[in-house]
């Protein structure tokens, strides 16, 4: 490691949605220390400035689709793709693999798996969620379903969730499969955000695996209280304002529960919902004023500064950003128990509601309505997440594996 430590990481993406700007920060924690990365990536552009390597094509893409719905066998086409990136990996020699969302239409998982299994190259691979040791499903919270304990089959789920295996239930051969090729890898560290994924990590065919806790981070300089007269522009001054966020409003993010609540609630509170699509804007309960999906860190910054309380009524989560935003502008969280949702918030600076439970849902929202200011306790809390620690502990990984490797 005369000239620094060089990391390869690989995702679907590069540069935008949530997991795709991980790689990239992790890219740019890497040079802040004198080290070098490179982010591999199947779908969409990469940003500039930063040194990337798109293996995909839309074609193959397309192709990965088909094969998904007509197969049910996400995860095993890309043979052609796959083998560019095994290509590369050797081309660039990294000291570390660090692995993001493998699924998502681009990869082989069987081949990269076959050649790590074999590599010599310590692996980090941060699961964002559930898919790793599934049949089918990245989430399965929110119907309970437990299958995935002994091996999945006649999955409940396999049309109606991503990835959408529309015309083949294929749970049980692809959990065969997966079982075998994600396990017996020489030197795999699993990394999850939550404590809660890292024990379902733990009951599931990776147990094998070491687990580390790095819970997601957030860019405190971005998100921090700010007061550019928002609530005066939408003439809702006098409002107690509920907020919800998320970037696509799906059943599992709870949706129906602020139409629910919106026909209880007296008109002393106002609901504001951030992610919405044109079709849910036309439809929109008339007590929810709506806000289409914005990519811009200072707008939200705004709408969680002059939120009262932000209102996460997940079904199934793994580690919400969405809630440290919300603390890092000084608003208290109220979520429903849901996986790693709860993790983040504590009776300093929000409440835990039982999930699915209106009843206590409207009892929490009146009893933030009559207690003091938590605007500090938020603060401090947010302190916690500052994502330049969080990836600091990354580097600090990385480097306890190669002294484990050259030891």
């Amino acid at each position: 490691m005369e000239n620094g430590l060089k990391v390869m990481q690989i995702n679907t993406v590069c540069g935008n949605g949530s997991v795709g700007r991980i790689t990239v920060d992790l890219i740019q924690a890497l040079e802040t220390e004198g080290d070098t990365g490179l982010a591999a990536f199947g779908r969409r552009e990469g940003p500039l400035g930063i040194s990337t390597y798109k293996f995909g094509t839309n074609l193959d893409m397309g192709i990965h689709v088909l094969h998904t719905f007509f197969r049910g066998e996400h995860g095993f086409a890309s043979k052609k793709q796959t083998g560019h990136l095994l290509q590369k990996i050797e081309e660039y020699d990294p000291d570390i693999i660090h692995l993001h969302n493998i699924h998502g239409f681009y990869l082989d998982v069987e081949q990269l798996f076959a050649y790590l299994k074999k590599s010599g190259r310590p692996v980090v691979w941060t699961l964002h969620d559930c898919w790793s040791f599934t049949g089918h499903c990245a989430h399965f919270d929110y119907i309970g379903c437990m299958k995935w304990k002994t091996g999945c089959e006649s999955c409940p789920q396999y049309k109606s969730v991503y990835p959408y295996a529309l015309f083949k239930d294929n749970s049980k051969e692809n959990y065969r499969r997966k079982k075998a090729a994600f396990t017996g890898v020489p030197q795999l560290t699993i990394v999850t955000p939550s404590q809660w994924l890292s024990l379902l990590v733990k009951e599931s065919y990776l147990k094998e695996y070491p687990v580390r806790v790095i819970p997601n981070g957030i860019a405190l300089n971005k998100f921090h209280p700010v007061d550019k007269g928002l609530r005066k522009r939408l003439g809702m001054e006098k409002k107690f304002i509920l907020l919800g966020v998320a970037g696509m409003w799906e059943e599992h993010k709870g949706y129906a529960y602020f139409e629910t609540i919106a026909d209880r609630l007296d008109d002393s509170c106002q609901i504001i919902l951030i992610g919405l699509s044109r079709q849910k804007l036309r439809k929109l309960h008339p007590k929810i004023y709506g806000v289409m999906r914005t990519n811009s860190m200072e707008e939200l910054a705004e709408y969680y500064s002059m939120a009262d309380v932000y209102v996460n009524p997940t079904l199934e989560d793994t580690f919400p950003t969405t809630n440290l935003e919300a603390l890092a502008c000084g608003t208290p969280v109220i979520t429903f128990a849901t996986g790693g949702s709860v993790e983040s918030v504590d009776e300093a600076t929000g409440k835990i509601v039982p999930k699915g439970d209106t009843e206590k849902l409207l009892q929490a929202i009146t009893e933030l309505q009559g207690e003091p200011s938590k605007e500090m306790a938020c603060l401090k809390k947010a302190e916690g997440y500052n994502k330049d620690d969080r990836f600091r502990e990354y580097l600090r990984l990385y480097r306890e594996l190669l002294e484990e490797t050259d030891a």
